[in-house]
């Protein structure tokens, strides 16, 4: 038997403790084996937790290990597509962009033909090519008519001055070898057009001082008679020339100085132009009149170009500051403002249509929709702004052609055609065709535009121009809803931000605010004058001469362009010579 079955299996029975601290009975035991355990649990608890927090750290950063692989594999293959995909888009830009740079250096444009300028003799040349010059070759004899037939020169017009030269075949001639005297029967006329250069003078005004030769009573002298800018030495004409040279004609005050110097005048471009400051300062009452007439008016055309002022106060002189420009007015009545601002926010027109109530034609540009808001105001967008990025679209894409911008600008092209054919007629009868014609080509544009955006990179030529009409298509085909109101924006870029912009590029900036102000008033008055048919020198000559007599609002308002008629031009012009 073994040592184990030889002990004696007691319960509840005390022994003495054996030799060695071994516990004597069973309960001892047991209590002495849990201390044992405790201790041995005490000693391997440190190792255990050790050993297996390292083995679920080790398994933790396996998995998240692996997670992060796939995710980053994951990222950089999605990283690699947008990257792919930005770069061809970025490539796809500067090509568009270099194709629409291009075109616009040497290509031709159907909105211009500037780049034609240098070329201008040669093109006109050709396009005559076949066909007789009107004003070469033998001369015609006088026609009645005013429009010639096509090949045939054109008749000088018959209100310019003639002066008359006869050859006469000579008194020797005129006798017939019979013996008998030739009589006249008959004459061939012919015309030519002839210009007299620059006609220089000095107006010397004389007035005689009387007194008595007793020195009893003080002399006698007329007044002198008023002047637009008093202790001036520039007269009427010459300012209305300055003004007309520069704010019509885009010519540069330096190069008007060079004009004089050939006829041996010596006149400083300092000296004009602080003239032109004080003329525009004495002609801001003209200015207000016209701005009240503006806003009498149910349309109003405004749009935005940029000028730059070297000299404004806490600005570079390279910032950019802008003119705002304004067409409107009751029939019969139309006024063109120019008003410069050196900030393009939305406060400028808050601020030059406030009380206005009516319909605003603008292009797309944010800053008109604070004015757009107010109450009454009816916001208008210009559809030849929406059709010029079609228009971009198309030159900037792969050999100049392009089927989804080819098929908005044909829609295009057929709305201008329903345009053109009521041009002539009346408000009712515009609205009727518009209703009729114009309203199914915008469905059909609508419903392209809605088929094709989804489809076109946003950042694209083409997709800038979808984008641009989804975003002002309420406004654009808010023209169809009346008769009087436009389709575009044409009027007033074509009749005054042309202009300007052309000779903006004669004189390029203005000195001061002063001088951008004064360019401001004389755009505005002389572009007024165009607009209403009057001939702008002879307009503003005659405002010049009658403006330092004016003493009432009634006088003043009474030399605005559309209350001034051609045969007092006229009479006023021929009394002056």
């Amino acid at each position: 038997m073994s040592e184990r079955h030889a002990i004696p299996l007691l319960s509840n029975v005390e022994t003495a403790p054996q030799p060695g601290g071994l516990p004597t009975t069973i309960e001892a035991f047991h209590l002495a084996l849990q201390a044992e355990r405790e201790k041995v649990l005490a000693e391997l608890r440190p190792t255990l937790e050790r050993e297996i927090t390292e083995h679920v750290t080790a398994q933790i950063e396996r998995t998240v290990a692996a997670q992060v692989e796939a995710h980053r594999q994951a990222l950089e293959a999605s990283f690699d597509q947008r990257v792919a995909a930005g770069v061809a888009q970025k490539v796809q830009e500067i090509l568009e962009q270099w194709r629409l740079s291009r075109h616009r250096m040497f290509g031709p444009s159907s909105e211009s033909h500037q780049g034609e300028l240098f070329n201008e003799v040669e093109a006109l040349a050709d396009q005559a090519a076949g066909t007789e010059d009107e004003h070469e070759g033998e001369p015609a004899p006088v026609q009645d008519k005013a429009r010639p037939k096509r090949g045939h020169r054109r008749a000088l017009p018959p209100e310019l001055p003639r002066v008359e030269l006869v050859i006469d075949v000579p008194e020797d001639e005129r006798q017939c070898p019979c013996g008998t005297p030739m009589v006249r029967i008959g004459e061939d006329v012919s015309e030519q057009l002839d210009i007299v250069p620059m006609q220089i003078r000095v107006i010397r005004t004389v007035r005689p001082r009387y007194a008595c030769p007793k020195g009893d009573q003080a002399p006698v002298q007329p007044p002198a008679p008023a002047q637009i800018l008093p202790r001036s030495n520039f007269s009427a004409g010459f300012l209305a020339m300055m003004a007309v040279v520069k704010y019509v004609d885009g010519l540069p005050l330096a190069r008007f100085e060079k004009v004089l110097a050939r006829h041996q005048v010596e006149v400083p471009r300092q000296s004009m132009a602080r003239a032109m400051i004080k003329l525009a300062q004495a002609l801001q009452p003209l200015h207000n009149l016209a701005r009240d007439t503006l806003l009498e008016a149910p349309v109003i055309y405004m749009d935005e170009t940029t000028v730059q002022v070297l000299k404004e106060p806490g600005r570079s002189p390279t910032a950019k500051s802008y003119m705002w420009v304004q067409r409107g007015g009751p029939p019969g009545r139309t006024a063109v403002l120019f008003d410069y601002d050196k900030s393009r926010s939305g406060k400028v027109p808050l601020r030059l249509l406030e009380g206005w109530q009516g319909y605003l034609m603008t292009d797309g540009y944010e800053g008109y929709a604070p004015v757009a808001r107010l109450p009454g105001v009816e916001h208008l967008a210009c559809a030849a702004h929406a059709r010029r990025k079609f228009v971009e679209a198309k030159r900037s894409s792969p050999n100049g052609k392009s089927a989804r911008a080819d098929y908005a600008l044909d829609l295009f092209a057929r709305l201008y055609r329903i345009e053109a054919k009521v041009k002539d007629a009346s408000d009712a009868q515009r609205f009727e065709a518009r209703q009729t014609h114009s309203l199914p080509i915008l469905q059909k544009l609508r419903a392209w535009l809605d088929e094709t955006l989804p489809l076109v990179t946003p950042r694209s030529k083409l997709g800038e121009a979808l984008g641009y009409l989804c975003k002002v298509w309420p406004r654009l085909i808010r023209y169809t809803e009346r008769g009087d109101l436009p389709i575009d924006n044409n009027l007033l870029e074509g009749g005054a931000i042309k202009p300007f912009v052309i000779g903006r590029k004669g004189w390029l900036f203005s000195d001061t605010p002063a001088g951008a102000h004064a360019s401001a008033v004389l755009y505005s008055l002389l572009q007024t004058a165009k607009a209403n048919d009057r001939e702008p020198y002879a307009w503003l000559r005659f405002v010049l001469e009658r403006l330092p007599l004016a003493r009432t609002v009634d006088e003043i308002e009474a030399l605005l362009p559309w209350n001034t008629h051609d045969q007092d031009l006229a009479m006023n012009l021929a009394a002056s010579e």
